[in-house]
């Protein structure tokens, strides 16, 4: 009989959807667009697919949006009139500039602080060759504007062609506060110049609150905390505040979605209704990855999945199968080898691999954030038009047929 064994692994399709709009029912078009694309292209869904929607959706249909005078109303009523210390944002006219103009909006006086070379994800304002030339020691000097002009000059990010300190500065400006920039990579340098901050980092945010509360400052709050309760009917995020918004226009944002683990539990069993198959959904951010030209890491999102289903909690548990074919079973080819490497997987019996040499290098990071890469790759960040993917046979392995 002929050999029918399965000659494909991983899969990830990209499917096309409606535009989605605040009040529409996503459970329903995610669901129903799946089951028309497999059935137009011919394919049928199996048991521990991953369907994947991006948060974008997700925030549209919830109608979580903010606008530029909601951020002000919440920035004055937690700081007042108060010096209002900004650091270590991001440098991006998509992520953090709307933002910026509702914390200018709401201040009269912003020290923007920065950290340089580059910012927490790797868009870069200095070059460590003129660090090391001038002298500077990053990990405590802190630069004034015009230190850092005479050092540095002008640096327009790479792919943007930006000068972020001049936008950011005039940005400021326009909205009605005074600016001072300064360049720093300690938290409490900042406390030299006022001892109300909003921190602006991501993934450090925590150290960094800690350290500025420690160091003595009187009002800390993270973007975390901004926008996290509704402002005059705004939307919001009691999660994540600010972090993870995008521009929507000049003047508004759209805010990381809300709690959505109800959407993706729905997805999953109308899929279950409709096929009798069990998939795992999941809601998908930007992907962890790091560009190696600009050295930017992709991941401004505070998370890569805010929601998925149970299935996708913990980590691959994996065989690293040319090191079994280059140690365990190196004196065997052809169906020998392949029928040993078999058995090996076969073998596993769930428990933990970690420091089992066999499973050195399979990258044992979270499931979601390594399928969120994927799917974030797959769907692109431009007119694709294909917020939701379908990624078959991930969790498959080297035996199954």
């Amino acid at each position: 009989m002929e050999n029918k064994e399965r000659r494909v692994g991983t899969i990830s399709r990209g499917i096309r959807c409606p535009i989605i709009r605040q009040g529409d029912n996503l459970a329903e078009i995610v669901a129903t667009s799946v089951l028309e694309a497999a059935e137009y292209e011919g394919f049928s869904l199996r048991d521990r697919d991953v369907i994947s929607l991006t948060e974008s959706i997700v925030a549209r249909s919830q109608g979580n949006y903010a606008s530029v005078d909601d951020i002000a109303a919440d920035i004055k009523s937690k700081f007042g009139d108060q010096t209002i210390g900004v650091i270590f944002p991001i440098l991006s006219r998509n992520r953090f500039a709307v933002c910026l103009r509702g914390i200018a909006k709401g201040a009269k006086k912003i020290v923007l602080m920065l950290s340089y070379p580059s910012d927490e994800v790797g868009n870069s304002l200095a070059t460590y060759d003129l660090i090391d030339k001038a002298g500077i020691n990053p990990y405590s000097d802190v630069l004034t504007l015009a230190r850092y002009r005479e050092v540095f000059g002008v640096q327009k990010l790479e792919f943007t062609g930006v000068d972020y300190v001049e936008y950011y500065q005039n940005l400021i400006t326009e909205c009605g506060a005074e600016v001072e920039i300064i360049f720093a990579n300690q938290p409490k340098a900042i406390l030299e110049y006022t001892d109300c901050v909003l921190n602006c980092d991501i993934h450090t945010r925590a150290r960094t609150k800690r350290l500025l509360k420690a160091a003595g400052a009187k009002i800390v709050y993270g973007l975390d905390e901004i926008l996290n309760t509704s402002v005059s009917g705004s939307g919001f995020n009691e999660k994540y505040g600010l972090l993870g918004s995008n521009k929507s226009t000049e003047t508004t944002i759209k805010l990381f979605p809300r709690e959505c683990k109800d959407l993706v539990l729905d997805i999953q069993a109308r899929i279950l209704k409709a096929t009798g198959k069990h998939v795992e959904v999941m809601v998908y951010g930007d992907g962890a990855f790091k560009d190696p030209q600009g050295k930017i890491w992709e991941l401004a999102d505070p998370v890569v999945s805010p929601a998925f289903t149970d299935g996708l909690i913990g980590t691959p548990n994996e065989l690293k199968l040319k090191y079994l074919a280059d140690n365990d079973y190196k004196d065997l080819s052809g169906e020998e080898l392949k029928k040993a490497i078999s058995q090996s997987i076969k073998a596993k019996d769930g428990s933990s691999l970690v420091g089992n040499m066999a499973a050195q290098g399979t990258t044992p990071r979270q499931l979601t954030d390594l399928i969120g890469s994927l799917c974030d790759l797959t769907s692109g960040s431009g007119d694709k038009g294909t917020p939701v993917v379908l990624v078959q046979g991930y969790f498959d392995n080297y035996t199954n047929d």
